[in-house]
């Protein structure tokens, strides 16, 4: 089970690390023609959306590797879970249904690391 977490935290690091670096270098026009959902926030909330995605994803992996506070990483797990519940609340509200499927799919995982990573197997 513990190399089953360290998969899937490593899988769910490398999405939130790519899509966060994507929202902080990108300029908010320019995810406008793969991102509609932009639309509905300031250049400054997406940055910041961007921002804690990374954090979220260093948070995933770097504690339990360098044995730091390893409680850390379920903690980031739980707000990478909620960041994922409001992007389903997003999509949902634009009716964008198969990303708001795809963000369940984000929310379910980063539940189950925060879950066992919390419990029965936790660092």
């Amino acid at each position: 089970m513990n190399v089953f977490l360290w998969i899937l935290a490593g899988v769910l690091a490398a999405l939130f690390l790519g899509a966060g670096a994507t929202k902080l270098t990108q300029p908010r026009s320019k995810l406008q023609s793969t991102m509609g959902w932009v639309e509905d926030y300031s250049d400054t909330g997406v940055k910041l959306i961007g921002a804690v995605e990374i954090l979220g994803a260093i948070g995933l992996i770097l504690p339990a590797v360098l044995d730091i506070a390893p409680i850390l990483v379920p903690l980031a797990a739980t707000g990478l879970a909620i960041i994922m519940a409001g992007a389903i609340i997003t999509h949902v509200r634009r009716k964008e249904l198969p990303l708001a499927g795809f963000n369940t799919v984000l929310l379910v995982l980063t539940v189950v690391v925060a879950i066992f990573r919390f419990g029965p197997n936790s660092f």
